[in-house]
């Protein structure tokens, strides 16, 4: 992780199972602090994010909010994803889909 100390990095925190965003509610200001930018996602029907779980039939499309989110990157930014439990498995699609888009990922006691 030698580089990545040493830069201000863009952090995209992604939530587990039956949560949203806001479990991240320590940890995003704790980074900004350190000058780093953060986004913290709600996936589909989780936190504010309005879908209803009826509607949410397959893992891409629960997934939907992160894969728009890097497609909507700009070509030459990187980001470090950060998954807790569920969230794992919405990184490795990040990460297979988007290896360009991705500096690091943490795989926060997840699958």
């Amino acid at each position: 992780m030698g580089e990545v100390n040493n830069q201000k990095q863009h952090f995209v925190l992604i939530h587990g199972s039956v949560a949203g965003a806001w479990i991240w509610y320590k940890v995003k200001p704790r980074l900004e602090e350190a000058g780093h930018r953060v986004t913290a996602l709600d996936m589909a029907a989780s936190g504010v994010n309005t879908q209803k779980i009826e509607e949410v039939r397959t893992f891409d499309q629960y997934n939907e909010p992160l894969m728009e989110f890097m497609a909507k990157l700009p070509e030459n930014e990187k980001v470090v994803l950060v998954g807790h439990s569920l969230g794992g498995l919405n990184l490795a699609f990040a990460m297979e889909k988007f290896p360009e888009k991705v500096s690091l990922a943490v795989f926060l006691t997840a699958i």
